[in-house]
């Protein structure tokens, strides 16, 4: 998993509440256990014109013009700014990975769905949660300034605004560290890998019926 320690990106603005997993990455397209792949298909129902499907080439959909994640002045977008509980619904893994994919690194918002958040810091996205006004004001700046970019530090806490006004944030000390430090839960692990590795060497001696 990358490191997440500073992020200064590009805002794209997601203004929607309650959105569910399902819109994030549709059913249709759980069929892959691997992490990569999904940013073609985030958010399909709303960025496409035609119903998708796996394996189906998307350079050759009609896109829908009105969706915010296709206009020019978004693209290449690393944050997401959106509203309440983002990430509700059924607790697919698969939907921090298509946001991985497609390019975003960090989500801020007003809330997020409990398993959905978790998912998020062990995938390497950090979700920020801001309050409603804070919220108001980013998209109002956003919507303001084409090309609008925030500054993200993971390690003081903060998003800076291009005009220079700093919105602190909170975040579990455990999550933190796991990202500024780039571990997901085998990154954890392997951070004992000598320790593993003996007690597997002194379990072979005592139990050796068990290798056998």
């Amino acid at each position: 998993m990358d490191k997440f320690i500073r992020l200064e990106g590009l805002v794209a603005p997601l203004d929607r509440a309650n959105v569910d997993t399902d819109a994030i990455i549709p059913k249709q397209f759980l069929k892959s256990i691997k992490r990569s792949g999904f940013g073609p298909n985030l958010f399909d129902e709303w960025r496409y014109l035609d119903v998708g499907e796996p394996g189906r080439d998307n350079s050759q959909r009609p896109l829908n013009d009105q969706f915010v994640l296709n206009q020019p002045r978004f693209m290449g977008a690393q944050i997401l700014l959106t509203r309440q509980n983002f990430g509700c619904g059924s607790s697919r893994e698969h939907a921090p990975w298509a946001l991985l994919d497609f390019g975003f690194r960090a989500l801020i918002g007003e809330s997020f769905a409990d398993i959905f958040y978790n998912n998020c810091f062990k995938n390497g996205i950090l979700p920020i949660v801001l309050p409603a006004a804070d919220i108001d004001g980013l998209f109002a700046l956003v919507e303001a300034n084409p090309g609008c970019r925030l500054l993200v530090d993971l390690e003081q806490q903060l998003v800076v605004r291009p005009d220079g006004q700093v919105l602190p944030f909170s975040v579990d000390s455990f999550r933190r560290e796991c990202l500024l430090n780039g571990w997901d839960d085998i990154g954890l692990s392997l951070r004992h890998a000598d320790l593993i590795r003996a007690f597997e060497e002194k379990r072979r001696v005592e139990k050796p019926w068990l290798f056998a």
